[in-house]
């Protein structure tokens, strides 16, 4: 089977960016959104990116229109959103899908390694438990992406170890970033 680094996606101007070139790095795998509840997340992202990013850590950006309707518009635009509200200078790839027929094979790849495991509890992951069971009477029973600002982890050695809702708190994804750095 392959392994993380045999992967690439592309980036907004259609290159193929290799996983091959984050080999010894901590990298953190987001399906990301522009008019999403979960969008501030992107100050947390970034803020761990510049805190980190010297020490090894990349963070790959994946826009996904998937979930709602809620990232609109163009690579540019949603790069230009990105850059001016949230000041990201991680990088930013394609706009994606992450599910389905036309899903990047690095989800296939990665959901085959880490499955949903639930929402966690509180009022976020209640509120996500009952809309995904509107749209996906089973969602628990599968590995597919829930929701955006789902994320995964990938260790030094492109282990993906841990996989994260979006419903989970950003100070224990920091924590875990941090341990493997």
């Amino acid at each position: 089977m392959a392994g993380f680094y045999d992967y690439s996606v592309r980036n907004p101007k259609g290159e193929d960016v290799p996983m091959a070139d984050f080999k010894g790095k901590v990298v953190l795998v987001v399906n990301t959104a522009t008019g999403c509840g979960f969008t501030p997340q992107y100050k947390d992202l970034e803020e761990m990116y510049h805190e980190f990013h010297d020490r090894g850590l990349e963070i790959l950006d994946i826009p996904c229109n998937q979930f709602a309707g809620q990232t609109p518009g163009t690579d540019d635009e949603i790069h230009e959103f990105c850059t001016l509200k949230y000041h990201t200078e991680f990088p930013q790839m394609k706009k994606s899908d992450v599910n389905g027929e036309n899903e990047l094979p690095l989800y296939t790849f990665l959901k085959s390694q880490k499955t949903f495991e639930g929402f966690g509890s509180g009022p976020k992951a209640l509120l996500m438990n009952t809309m995904l069971k509107k749209i996906d009477p089973d969602y628990k029973n599968n590995a597919n992406i829930k929701w955006n600002f789902t994320k995964f982890l990938v260790d030094r050695q492109g282990n993906v170890v841990a996989r994260y809702e979006p419903t989970t708190n950003m100070k224990d994804v920091k924590d875990e970033v941090e341990a493997l750095l």
